[in-house]
C-alpha cells in the first residue's frame, strides 16, 4: 500500500485527485499508476485502469490471475469492473468511498455472484493516510476557489 500511496503523491503533485494503484504478483510489481484524468483529458485515466493496463502489458496477456491490486481508495464502478475483467485475485484498498465506491460501499461489483469472477477484498489498509491525502487535496482545491 505504501507504493500506492507514493503513486497518489505523484498525482497530488500534478494537480490530480490523489489516487494511486499498484498491481503485484509474487512480490513483483507488474504495473503502477496514478490518476491522470486532467493531464490526459481522459475520464477513464483512473489509477486502477492505468496500473491494470501496465500489468497486462507486462505479462503479455489480459488476465492477471494470482495478482493483487493495491489502491488508495475504494474503486468506482468502472475500475471495479476492470478488476473483475482482469481476473485479479485480490483487491486491497485504503479509504472507503461513500460517493462512488463499488467494492462494498454503494455496490459490490467485485463479489457479484452474477459475474464470472469474484475478487477477495480487504479494506481499511493505511486508511487514515489515504483519507488524509484526499482531504488535504480537496481542502487545498477549495481554498483556491474564489
Amino acid at each position: 500500500m505504501r507504493l500506492a500511496l507514493s503513486e497518489a503523491e505523484r498525482a497530488y503533485e500534478q494537480g490530480e485527485v490523489p489516487v494511486g494503484a499498484v498491481v503485484i504478483q509474487k512480490d513483483r510489481i507488474l504495473g503502477r499508476g496514478h490518476n491522470r484524468i486532467e493531464k490526459l483529458n481522459d475520464p477513464t485515466a483512473h489509477a486502477e485502469i492505468i496500473a491494470i493496463s501496465a500489468a497486462a502489458e507486462s505479462l503479455g496477456h489480459p488476465h492477471l490471475k494470482g495478482a493483487t491490486i493495491y489502491v488508495t481508495i475504494e474503486p468506482c464502478p468502472m475500475c471495479a469492473g476492470a478488476i473483475v475483467l482482469a481476473r485479479l485475485e485480490r483487491l486491497v484498498y485504503g479509504a472507503r468511498d461513500p460517493k462512488t465506491g463499488a467494492c462494498g460501499t454503494l455496490y459490490d461489483i467485485t463479489n457479484d455472484l452474477r459475474l464470472n469472477h469474484r475478487v477477495k477484498v480487504s479494506s481499511g489498509v493505511l486508511e487514515n493516510e489515504c483519507s488524509q491525502m484526499l482531504s488535504s487535496f480537496f481542502r487545498k482545491l477549495r481554498s483556491k476557489t474564489p
